[in-house]
């Protein structure tokens, strides 16, 4: 899938002749960041479906590439943006870097990261839409599929904890066997080449195309901004491109009107309908403001109608769901401006500790022989369970809140008895 700089050119100038060599290349490489299996056999129409939706996906939604044919005989140069634009947008190279990485040793995936939306959406309930019942789905295959999919995380959490046992045998038994006294054992990847020492070469070539590809990477960062400023010169071209076509398109226009009206009779008729035409949607919008206006005036009467009667009848529920918004918009400030935690995301190698003080279990993602940077398990654990109960609080509150909004509307339904399941 390597470019030629021959393609590149042509692709400048959306010379044809590139348009199916970068249709693949895109394929193969949106195939590997994607991690689905891919051959030079695949017919092109399938490739080109899977590049347009692939990059539908990722938000390149520029209508001339899901324009171009299906058969890849047009379109170098948007398939050339669309290129950059995985480089600059996605960190393409830096993903299939990280993709094709080998591990040798056992890692973990590791993320402490606070998001950065409010824990609490207020207003979400009550802005839910007052659709039809034959509108919706029905309840029972909501059930089933949230059955389906308990019992498919429950049954990933048990292999997971099978897996962790068999990590904890493995670095248990080969504990003190590894040359690195940091690390101490080995891992799986390790452990294998020890009981089948033939497949060391093939782990060595791995390695060494792994090693090509950084050294490509590293001159690649070099060179970039020599490949930006020409990407600029392409922008610059069609922009000429553009501005001759509507100049010419605007001369066209210009030379072909006054010919249309001296020739045409019913060039005088036509104007008049297109006059009367533009006052009646003068009268239309000016109606249309009239009727904002007067919705307007009922929504706010409503709104003060409400507003009184909540005042008279729930007032002790309206403050208590006040103070509990505002307590959790007081939590929310309070983790905003309280001092930055090591926050960690990504993965991190498994390094077993033993219960000393000294050496505590931890996940280190250095092996060097000095200070090694390494989280407490422990920690990490502890971290996440504070971020769970602070889920389970706000989960617990949006389900009262709909219980409220469930009991609202069913005591507005006359000779319906609605059972809690």
């Amino acid at each position: 899938a390597r470019p030629a700089p021959d393609t590149l050119r042509r692709a400048r100038f959306d010379r044809p002749q590139a348009s199916l060599d970068f249709w693949r290349l895109l394929y193969v490489l949106l195939k590997q960041i994607h991690g689905g299996r891919w051959t030079e056999s695949d017919a092109i129409d399938t490739q080109i479906r899977f590049v347009k939706s692939a990059l539908w996906y990722h938000g390149y939604a520029r209508p001339e590439l899901h324009q171009l044919p299906a058969d890849g005989s047009a379109g170098s140069r948007e398939l050339l943006l669309a290129f950059s634009w995985l480089l600059h947008r996605l960190g393409l190279l830096e993903q299939l870097l990280a993709r094709n990485r080998i591990k040798t040793g056992d890692e973990a995936s590791v993320c402490t990261c606070e998001d950065n939306l409010p824990s609490s959406q207020e207003g979400t309930i009550e802005a839910a839409p007052e659709g039809g019942l034959e509108d919706r789905v029905d309840v029972r295959y909501l059930q089933w599929l949230n059955g389906r999919l308990r019992f498919q995380w429950r049954s990933l959490h048990a292999q997971h904890q099978e897996q962790c046992k068999l990590l904890h045998k493995i670095h248990l038994f080969t504990s003190g066997s590894h040359m690195d006294q940091i690390l101490g054992h080995f891992s799986v990847t390790e452990t294998d080449l020890v009981r089948h020492p033939e497949n060391y070469k093939q782990l060595l070539q791995l390695l060494e195309s792994e090693t090509m590809q950084l050294e490509a990477f590293l001159e690649w960062k070099q060179l970039e901004p020599v490949y930006w400023q020409w990407m600029e010169t392409v922008l610059d071209n069609m922009a000429e491109e553009g501005n001759m076509c509507e100049s010419q398109n605007a001369h066209v226009e210009k030379r072909r009107l006054p010919e249309v009206t001296s020739c045409c009779p019913w060039a005088d008729k036509l104007t008049g309908q297109m006059d009367r035409l533009s006052r009646d949607l003068m009268a239309l919008q000016d109606q249309l403001q009239q009727l904002i206006t007067q919705r307007k005036a009922a929504w706010w009467e409503k709104v003060r109608l409400a507003r009184e009667e909540l005042q008279k009848e729930g007032f002790s529920a309206t403050a208590r769901k006040i103070q509990e918004s505002v307590k959790l918009k007081l939590r929310d400030l309070t983790s905003l401006h309280a001092p930055k935690k090591n926050e960690m995301h990504g993965s991190c190698r498994l390094v077993l500790r033993n219960k000393h003080p000294a050496t505590k279990m931890g996940f280190g993602q250095s092996v060097s022989k000095e200070a090694v940077s390494a989280v407490s398990a422990t920690e990490v654990i502890r971290e996440l369970q504070m971020r769970e109960a602070s889920l389970q609080r706000e989960l617990e509150q949006l389900r009262e809140e709909c219980r409220q909004r469930l009991e609202k509307i069913a005591e507005g339904l006359e000779g319906v008895i609605c059972i809690s399941p």
